[in-house]
C-alpha cells in the first residue's frame, strides 16, 4: 500500500521501524504528534480462539481517567418507562419509533440500552446494531429492567470491550489532550482487566501484540512482554 508523504513523516516522528516502546514513551510520542481532540486507541491481539465459547473475551469497565467524551445514549423501552429513562439522562427514548428511525439509517447515538421485555422488538435491528457493537446484551449490562443505574454508568464513561473474531480487542483509552499519567492509567486498567479475563484453557502466549495510535497517526507497537508474566 502506497503511503502519503505526511504519513511517512509522522511515522518517522513516531520512531520509524523501532520494534516496540514502553507504554509511557509511546504515549509521549503519540501526544507530541497529535492534536488534543484526537482519540487515542489501543489494539490488543490476544492468543485466543474465539470459536471456543470459554475464550470469548467480553465485558464492561469504567476507565479511571474516563474517555474524554460523554456518550449519547438511546434507550429502547415501553411507554411506562420513558419518563424514568429521560430523568436518568437518556438522550433518546422510545421503541417502535426509534426502531423505524434506525431502519431508515439514523445512527446518532453511541450506546443502546433496552429493557428485557422489548428484546423481541429490538431483534428487528440486530443486523444494524450488531456489527457496530451496539446490540444490547445482558452480559454488558445494557439489557436491564433497572434503567437508571445503567444510564448513569454509561454517562460516567462505561465502555465495552470485546475480542473480535480474530482475537483483537480495540478500544479508545482517551484523547491526546489527556495527560500521559491519565492515559497510562487507562492503559494499565484495561490491560489488568484483560489479564484477569484470561481463559484457563489458553495455552502459550496470551498477549500477542499491543498497538497504540491516534486518529490521524500511524500505529506504534508497545512492549507486551510484561503482560505475559
Amino acid at each position: 500500500m502506497k503511503r502519503s508523504r505526511k504519513y511517512l513523516e509522522k511515522l518517522q516522528k513516531l520512531g520509524g521501524n523501532k520494534d516496540a516502546f514502553d507504554p509511557v514513551t509511546a504515549l509521549e510520542l503519540i501526544k507530541s504528534n497529535s492534536k488534543d481532540w484526537e482519540s487515542v486507541d489501543l489494539d490488543i491481539r490476544l492468543g485466543i480462539n474465539t470459536r471456543k465459547a470459554d475464550q470469548n473475551i467480553r465485558g464492561t469497565t469504567i476507565l479511571p481517567a474516563g474517555t474524554g467524551r460523554t456518550p449519547t445514549v438511546l434507550v429502547l423501552c415501553k411507554e411506562d418507562k420513558i419518563e424514568a429513562a429521560k430523568s436518568a439522562g437518556a438522550d433518546h427514548v422510545g421503541l417502535e419509533d426509534m426502531i423505524e428511525k434506525i431502519q431508515g439509517g439514523w445512527l446518532e447515538f453511541d450506546m443502546v440500552i433496552a429493557t428485557p421485555d422489548v428484546m423481541k422488538n429490538v431483534s428487528k435491528i440486530a443486523k444494524v446494531l450488531g456489527p457496530r457493537g451496539m446490540m444490547p446484551n445482558p452480559k454488558s449490562g445494557t439489557v436491564t429492567p433497572d434503567l437508571g443505574p445503567a444510564i448513569e454508568e454509561c454517562k460516567a464513561g462505561k465502555v465495552e470491550y470485546r475480542a473480535d473474531k480474530t482475537g483483537i480487542v480495540h478500544l479508545s483509552i482517551g484523547r491526546a489532550g489527556f495527560s500521559v499519567d491519565d492515559l497510562a492509567s487507562n492503559v494499565n486498567h484495561l490491560m489488568g482487566i484483560l489479564m484477569k479475563a484470561k481463559p484457563a484453557s489458553v495455552k502459550g502466549q496470551y498477549v500477542k501484540s499491543i498497538y497504540l495510535s491516534a486518529t490521524q497517526s500511524p500505529s506504534i507497537k508497545l512492549e507486551s512482554s510484561s503482560f505475559n508474566k
